[in-house]
C-alpha cells in the first residue's frame, strides 16, 4: 500500500480495502466486478493501483466515462497524484472526434454523418487542421509545441487541449491521440472501446495493443443498453425519402429511382406485417433480402450507394444515401442475440413513419473481445446490484472474475428511507383521480422538507399531469424538466435551481432523463428525493424479445429485461441526495409496487425501508422542524 500512487494524505479504510484488492486483481490478470456506494471515493481508489501497477509494468490504463463531470474529476485525481509523487507520466482526455471538431456546423450531424463528412475533407485534402498536423511525413513544428505545451500543463481536460490546438489550427483529436501514444492514462467514452470498428481506429493512432491494456467502466450500470445500442441500426421512411430527394439533387436519377423501389418494398412490408391493431411486427431477414436482390447484388447495390454518398459530401456534411447504405450492409448479420423488427408511428405532423430495425439483444457481444484480450477489465458503480446481473449479461467468466460489493459508507442515521403505497402509476389505475392524489402526496413531502426537494417520474406524460395538479398546490417554487432542453439550459436551470437552497424549490425530471443520474447535489442543495411510479421500460415487441431472449439464456427473462433495469433508475435516482457523509436526506419511494415481494427484494439490506402512513410527520421528525 505505501506504493501506491494516492493523490491524498491518508486513504480510509474502506479505500484502502479497495485498492489493496483492485491491485492483487490487476496483478494476476484478473477482471472486477465492483458495487461501491457514493462515497468510498472511487475514481481515486480505481485509478491509483491501476497507475501504479501500469507505470511499473509498461501498461496502459483506459478509464472510461460517459459523464463529462467524470472526466473532469479523473483528470484532476491525475494532476493531484502527479503533483504529489512527482511522477513523470502522460494522460489525455478524449471525447468523441466530433466534438473536439473546429469546422464549422459539424455538432449538428450524426455520429455516422460526421464520420463521413470528416474521411470526405481528408481524402480531399480540404481539412486545414488535418494538414496541418504533418510536414514532409513527419509531426509538424506547430504540433509538436501543442504536444509540448500540453505535456507541460498537463494532465489536460479535453477543453483545454481543444484551446491549445485550436490557437495552432491543428486537430484537437489527432493531436491528443499523438499524446496519446506516450501516455499511461487514458480517459475516453465507453464506445471508444466498445464500438469494433472506432476501437481499431483509436488503438491505431494511439500505437496500444489491447493485450496492455487496464479498462475501467466508470458508471458500469449503464453498460448494457450502451452495447445494445452500439450493435443495433435502423432505417426509416423519412431517410429514405431525404435520400430520394439527395440522389435527384446531385444527379443521380438511376439511384433515386431505385431508393423508391426501396421505399415500395418498406410499405408492402408494411401492408404484410402491420394493420390498424398491430403497430409493430417481427419479420425475417429474407423479407427485405429476397426483395431488394430482385434489383441487384446486395454488395452492388451498397456500393452504388456509397459511390453516390461520396459524391454528396463533396459539397454538404451529411448524406441520408450513405445512412441507407449503412443500414443495409448491416441487415444480413447474425440471427442469434438479435431481433428485426418493423414498425409504424407518427411524427409531430401525423405523418406516417415506417422503422425497420436490425435491435441486438445480447450486449456481452461488444465485451467479449475485451473480455478475450485485456489485461484486466474493472467495472464499478453505485448501483451495481445485482452484480450477478452484470456478470451473465455482459458475458464475464466465473474463472477470472472477482465480485465485491461495499456498503454504503455513510452514517445510516443520516437518511430516512419511505415508502408511500397508497398510489400506483399502473397504467389500469391511471386516472385524474389518481393524478391528482399523487399530487397531493407529492406536495405533502415535499412541503415538509426544509430545503429542495427533486422529484423524478417514468415518463413525461406522468410529469406534465403532476405538474399541472400540483403548482396550484405547493408552497414552493417548481422547475420543471422539459423534454429535448439543450446543455445549457439545463445547467442554468440547475443553477437556478440551487439559488433556493434556503427557502426551498422542487426540481421535477424524469427518472432516465439527465437530472435522473447526472447532477451532484452535495450539502444544502439537495434535501429530499422523490421517486414516483416505476421506470419500467415499454411493453413493446423488443422488451418482449428481451425478456424472452434472456429467459432463454439465463433463466431470468422478467428480472434482467424489465424489472431490474427499472429498479437501478430508481436507485440512480435516490442516489441523487446523499453525495457526502455530512449530507442528511430523505428519500421516498411513491408507489404500491414497492411493497410487492418482487420488487422490494431489490431495496439494498442496509437501506432499512419504511412504510410511511403520515410521512409529513416522519419528515419533519427526521429534521426535528
Amino acid at each position: 500500500m505505501d506504493n501506491i500512487l494516492f493523490p491524498f494524505d491518508e486513504p480510509r479504510k474502506i479505500q484502502k480495502a479497495f485498492m489493496k484488492q483492485l491491485f492483487e486483481i490487476i496483478k494476476n490478470k484478473q477482471n472486477f466486478l465492483v458495487h461501491a456506494p457514493t462515497g468510498i471515493g472511487k475514481t481515486a481508489s480505481a485509478i491509483s493501483p491501476a497507475l501504479t501497477y501500469a507505470l511499473d509494468n509498461k501498461k496502459t490504463v483506459f478509464f472510461l466515462t460517459s459523464r463529462h463531470t467524470q472526466h473532469l474529476i479523473a483528470i484532476e485525481t491525475l494532476k493531484l497524484i502527479r503533483e504529489k509523487h512527482e511522477k513523470p507520466f502522460n494522460a489525455v482526455d478524449l471525447v468523441g472526434k466530433q466534438w473536439m471538431c473546429n469546422q464549422s456546423g459539424v455538432h449538428n450531424l450524426t455520429s455516422s454523418e460526421f464520420s463521413e463528412y470528416c474521411k470526405d475533407l481528408r481524402k480531399k485534402d480540404n481539412c486545414v487542421h488535418f494538414k496541418n498536423l504533418k510536414y514532409k511525413n513527419k509531426i509538424s513544428v506547430v504540433v509538436q509545441a501543442a504536444i509540448d505545451e500540453l505535456k507541460k500543463e498537463g494532465p489536460c481536460h479535453v477543453e483545454k487541449i481543444n484551446q491549445v490546438c485550436h490557437q495552432r489550427d491543428v486537430c484537437p483529436f489527432e493531436t491528443a491521440c499523438l499524446l496519446g501514444r506516450e501516455a499511461s492514462v487514458i480517459i475516453a467514452d465507453y464506445y471508444h472501446i466498445m464500438h469494433p470498428g472506432i476501437r481499431d481506429t483509436i488503438f491505431k493512432r494511439l500505437e496500444k495493443d489491447l493485450n496492455d491494456c487496464i479498462i475501467i467502466f466508470d458508471e458500469g450500470h449503464n453498460l448494457p443498453e450502451r452495447a445494445r445500442v452500439l450493435l443495433t441500426t435502423k432505417v426509416t421512411s423519412y431517410v429514405v425519402d431525404r435520400a430520394i430527394k439527395e440522389s435527384r439533387q446531385f444527379g443521380f436519377d438511376e439511384m433515386a429511382e431505385l431508393l423508391v423501389r426501396f421505399n415500395d418494398i418498406l410499405m408492402d412490408l408494411v401492408k404484410s406485417n402491420l394493420n390498424l391493431d398491430i403497430e409493430e411486427s417481427l419479420i425475417t431477414k429474407e423479407s427485405l433480402l429476397d426483395e431488394v436482390v430482385e434489383y441487384g447484388e446486395l454488395d452492388q447495390i451498397i456500393a452504388d450507394l456509397e459511390n453516390v454518398a461520396d459524391e454528396v459530401l463533396e459539397t454538404k456534411k451529411r448524406s441520408f444515401v450513405k445512412s441507407v447504405a449503412d443500414f443495409l450492409a448491416s441487415w444480413p448479420g447474425p440471427e442469434e442475440g438479435f431481433v428485426r423488427i418493423l414498425s409504424r408511428s407518427f411524427d409531430t405532423k401525423g405523418k406516417v413513419v415506417i422503422t425497420l430495425a436490425y435491435k441486438c439483444l445480447d450486449p456481452s457481444f461488444a465485451m467479449k473481445p475485451l473480455l478475450k484480450s485485456c489485461h484486466s477489465v474493472i467495472m464499478m458503480s453505485g448501483t451495481l446490484t445485482p452484480t450477478n446481473m452484470y456478470h451473465d449479461l455482459l458475458g464475464f467468466d466465473n474463472s477470472d472474475t472477482l465480485v465485491q460489493e461495499y456498503e454504503n459508507p455513510f452514517p445510516k442515521e443520516n437518511r430516512l428511507n419511505l415508502i408511500i403505497p397508497e398510489t400506483s402509476t399502473r397504467f389500469t389505475t391511471r386516472s385524474q383521480e389518481m393524478y391528482d392524489l399523487i399530487a397531493t402526496k407529492c406536495n405533502e413531502v415535499v412541503n415538509s422538507v426544509p430545503g429542495n426537494s427533486a422529484i423524478f417520474f417514468p415518463s413525461y406524460m406522468l410529469l406534465d399531469e403532476v405538474y399541472f395538479k400540483m403548482k396550484n398546490l405547493c408552497e414552493k417554487t417548481l422547475f420543471l424538466e422539459q423534454h429535448g432542453m439543450s446543455k445549457g439550459d439545463r445547467g442554468d436551470m440547475l443553477e437556478r435551481f440551487k439559488q433556493y437552497k434556503d427557502s426551498g424549490a422542487v426540481l421535477m425530471g424524469v427518472s432516465s432523463g439527465s437530472y435522473g443520474e447526472g447532477i451532484d447535489l452535495m450539502g444544502d442543495f439537495l434535501k429530499a428525493v422523490m421517486v414516483v411510479g416505476l421506470p419500467l421500460s415499454k411493453p413493446n415487441l423488443e422488451t418482449k424479445e428481451l425478456i424472452k431472449y434472456y429467459d432463454e439464456k439465463f433463466k431470468r427473462g422478467w428480472d434482467y429485461g424489465y424489472i431490474f433495469p427499472a429498479i437501478i433508475k430508481t436507485m440512480q435516482n435516490a442516489g441523487r441526495c446523499i453525495r457526502s457523509k455530512e449530507d442528511r436526506g430523505v428519500i421516498v419511494f411513491l408507489d404500491e409496487r414497492y411493497l410487492w415481494n418482487k420488487y422490494f427484494r431489490c431495496f439494498p439490506r442496509d437501506w432499512h425501508m419504511k412504510v410511511a402512513v403520515r410521512p409529513a410527520e416522519e419528515i419533519k421528525g427526521f429534521y426535528n422542524v
